[in-house]
C-alpha cells in the first residue's frame, strides 16, 4: 500500500508545497521507516533540481543518488526495494535530462524501466511500482519517430495508453503517492493529450482540498496558460508570489512575462523577463526570452531596441527547450515578425478573445507582403475560431492553412493538420480523426516537430492503432 505515519505524511505536504529545507529538517530527526524516508529525500531533491535547473547542485544530489542507491542494493530483495531502485534511478534519470545529460539520462531510464518490469513481474500487486511504470510508458510510448530506433535498440516499449491507467490505478489505491499519481495524470493528460482544459480542471479540484500546495498551483499556471485562460494563471501567479516559499520557483517570472506579453502590457513584460534572465541559473528558456524581449520592444514601435535583443538573443542561451528551439529558427529570418499578426497571436493564447477579432478585422491584404504571412493570418483566423468554439469556421481556414504551407518549413500546417485531428476525434469521426493525426506527422520540418508528432502518435495510439 506505501502509507507514510504521520511525521513523514507531513514532511512529504512539505515537500510537494516546495519547502525543501524545512522537510529536510523533520526527515534529519525522524525515526520512521527507513525506506520511506529515502524516497522522500530523494523525491525532495529532485523536485528541487527540476525546477531551479541548479547544475553546481546537482554534484551533491547526484552524489546522494548514488549512495541511496548502493545502500538499497544491499537490503534483500523485495517488492519495496525494487520500487525504490526503480523509482530513485528514474528521479535521477529525469535530472540528467533536465541538466542536458542526454546519454547519461538515457542509461538511467533503461535502468529504471528494467527493475520496473522485474518489479511488476514479481509483484504485480504492489501499487506504487505503477507511479515509476506508468510515467516511463507514456516518456517511450510518446517518443519522436525519428528516436523510435535508439529505443527499439535499447529494447524499451512503451504506451501512453498503458502508462495512464497505470497512474489511474495508483490515484485509486489509497496509498500515500495517490496525490503524486495525480499531479502526473494531470501533467499528461495537458502536456501529451492537450486536454488542457480537462487537466485544469482535475488541478483545480486538488487544490479545493489543498489550495495552498505550491506545486499544484505551479502545474495549474502551466495548464491555464496552455488553455487560453492566462486571466486566471495571473491569479495563481500572484498566490504563488505572496506565499511564503524557500524554494525559488523562478521559471514563474518567465510564465508571469509571457502573460504580460499576451496582454499587451510590454513595459512589464520586458521587466519580468530581465528579472528570469538574471535569476534563473540554467541556459534554459534564455534565447527565447530575449526574443520575446526583442519581440516587445518591436511591438512598441522601439525598433532599435529591438534589433539589439534581436542579436543579443542569436548568442545567448541553448536551444534544447522547444520554446527556445522556436526562437532559434525565428531568429534564422532577416526580419522581424508582422507585427499586426504578433498581437493576434499572442491575444489568441491568453484568452483575450476580443482584443484578437478586433487586430484581426484591421488586417489587410497589403499588411500580408509574404506567402509566410498570408498563410499565418488564415492560421490565426483557424486558431481564434477554433478557441471560440466557431468549429465550422475553424476547419475550412484550418484547411486553407494546410493548404497554402505545401512543402514549406513552417508549423502552420503540421498544427493545423493536429487541430482538424482532435476536432474529428471529439465529434467522434475516428476515421477522419486518423487521417489528420498521419498528416500532421508527414510534414518533414517545422519548428515544432517533435512536440507535434509526439502529440500526433499519441492520439493515433488512444484510436487503437498499435503500430505508428
Amino acid at each position: 500500500m506505501w502509507k507514510f505515519d504521520p511525521e513523514l505524511q507531513k514532511a512529504y505536504q512539505l515537500i510537494i508545497n516546495l519547502q525543501p529545507q524545512q522537510a529536510n529538517e523533520l526527515l534529519a530527526k525522524s525515526r520512521s521507516n527507513e525506506l520511506h524516508k529515502l524516497y522522500l529525500k530523494s523525491l525532495n531533491e529532485t523536485i528541487d533540481i527540476l525546477i531551479t535547473e541548479n547544475h553546481e547542485r546537482f554534484i551533491k544530489v547526484d552524489q546522494n543518488f548514488k549512495e541511496r542507491l548502493k545502500y538499497i542494493e544491499s537490503l534483500p530483495q523485495n517488492a519495496e526495494t525494487l520500487f525504490l531502485q526503480a523509482e530513485i534511478t528514474l528521479q535521477r534519470g529525469f535530472c540528467y535530462l533536465n541538466l542536458n545529460q542526454e546519454i547519461n539520462a538515457v542509461f538511467a531510464i533503461r535502468k529504471a524501466y528494467q527493475l520496473t518490469l522485474d518489479c511488476l513481474k514479481k509483484y504485480p500487486d504492489f501499487a506504487p511500482i505503477k507511479k515509476t511504470s506508468g510515467v516511463i510508458q507514456v516518456m517511450v510510448g510518446s517518443v519522436p519517430e525519428k528516436y523510435q530506433w535508439f529505443v527499439s535498440l535499447l529494447g524499451m516499449k512503451g504506451s501512453v495508453v498503458t502508462g495512464q491507467k497505470q497512474l489511474t490505478e495508483l490515484r485509486n489505491s489509497g496509498s500515500s503517492l495517490s496525490l503524486e499519481a495525480t499531479m502526473l495524470f494531470y501533467t499528461v493528460k495537458g502536456f501529451l493529450n492537450q486536454q488542457f482544459a480537462e487537466a485544469a480542471q482535475g488541478i483545480n479540484l486538488c487544490l479545493k482540498d489543498q489550495p495552498n500546495n505550491k506545486l499544484l498551483l505551479f502545474i495549474g499556471v502551466n495548464m491555464l496558460i496552455k488553455d487560453g485562460h492566462s486571466e486566471e494563471a495571473l491569479a495563481m501567479i500572484h498566490e504563488i508570489d505572496a506565499s511564503p516559499v524557500s524554494l525559488p520557483v523562478h521559471y514563474i517570472d518567465y510564465l508571469y512575462a509571457e502573460v504580460l506579453l499576451q496582454k499587451g502590457e510590454y513595459i512589464k513584460s520586458i521587466e519580468i523577463y530581465h528579472k528570469f534572465i538574471k535569476n534563473f541559473p540554467s541556459l534554459s528558456f534564455k534565447k527565447d526570452s530575449y526574443f520575446k524581449i526583442s519581440l516587445c520592444y518591436w511591438l512598441l514601435d522601439d525598433a532599435k531596441s529591438a534589433k539589439a535583443n534581436f542579436e543579443k538573443a542569436k548568442n545567448t542561451g541553448s536551444d534544447k527547450a522547444e520554446p527556445d528551439r522556436y526562437a532559434a529558427k525565428q531568429l534564422e529570418e532577416a526580419t522581424l515578425p508582422n507585427k499586426k499578426l504578433l498581437k493576434v497571436r499572442f491575444s489568441t493564447d491568453g484568452g483575450y478573445y476580443k482584443e484578437a477579432a478586433s487586430m484581426l478585422s484591421t488586417i489587410t491584404p497589403k499588411d500580408l507582403t509574404t506567402i509566410k504571412d498570408q498563410t499565418e493570418y488564415y492560421y490565426r483566423k483557424a486558431r481564434l475560431a477554433h478557441r471560440t468554439g466557431e468549429l465550422a469556421a475553424a476547419k475550412i481556414f484550418y484547411q486553407q492553412s494546410i493548404d497554402m504551407t505545401r512543402d514549406n518549413p513552417w508549423y502552420f500546417g503540421a498544427n493545423s493538420a493536429l487541430q482538424l485531428g482532435y476536432i474529428a476525434k471529439d465529434q467522434k469521426n475516428y476515421d477522419a480523426a486518423k487521417k489528420y493525426f498521419y498528416m500532421a506527422l508527414n510534414y518533414p520540418r517545422h519548428e515544432y516537430k517533435n512536440s507535434i508528432d509526439s502529440k500526433a502518435r499519441i492520439e493515433l495510439q488512444l484510436l487503437g492503432v498499435t503500430k505508428v
